[in-house]
């Protein structure tokens, strides 16, 4: 019997957003991802494909939202430092919103709805770190709210996690939350070039 998704039995759309219609929305490329504990599997490649539609979408003129995680002081997610800033591959330039949050929701406690309501665009384009956390989280956020999100798979990236029936590889972690997010949360592009 072929799979079935909750999208598909709520009728809701397959397609894609595009660039001229979408706000993008990028989560967590800090620099925390990039070495030590948090390090993540294909960090690398996922910011390449980041930052080339990053590109893509400044040239587009699409709204773009950067989204940082500040855990305070002296952790891997500290803002004030190093380690906790956005890579500069995907660093905000002048006119892009940043918001701080600290929940893996986006939306949880921040103004990033309003930043989303100001860029008055239905659809929104998510992209970040770590694909089963802060990704999926806001993707259900944006979800929820009433958008219609398009996830990049190749420019999100996460790491292995120990379960009760054994480690998981981060591969099996990253595929496993974007099956969750297409089930029934977003569309998934497998690649940010897809994207029209």
């Amino acid at each position: 019997m072929a799979a079935t998704t909750l999208r598909e039995l709520n009728g809701f759309g397959e397609t894609p957003a595009t660039l001229a219609d979408a706000t993008l929305i990028l989560v967590d490329y800090q620099n925390t991802y990039t070495r030590g504990v948090m390090e993540l599997q294909g960090w690398s490649e996922a910011l390449e494909s980041a930052a080339a539609l990053l590109a893509r979408a400044r040239e587009a003129g699409t709204p773009v939202i950067h989204v940082v995680h500040d855990g305070g002081e002296g952790t891997p997610y500290d803002i004030r430092a190093e380690i906790g800033q956005i890579h500069p591959s995907v660093a905000p330039v002048d006119g892009e919103s940043v918001v701080v949050k600290q929940a893996p929701n986006s939306f949880h406690g921040t103004d990033l709805e309003q930043k989303v309501v100001a860029a008055g665009r239905e659809n929104v384009i998510i992209a970040g770190f770590m694909t089963h956390m802060c990704v999926t989280f806001t993707t259900e956020g944006a979800f929820l709210r009433g958008y219609a999100p398009t996830v990049v798979a190749d420019a999100c990236a996460t790491r292995p996690l120990p379960s009760a029936n054994g480690d998981v590889s981060a591969q099996q972690v990253h595929s496993s939350a974007l099956a969750t997010i297409g089930d029934l949360y977003g569309v998934v592009v497998a690649k940010g070039s897809d994207l029209k």
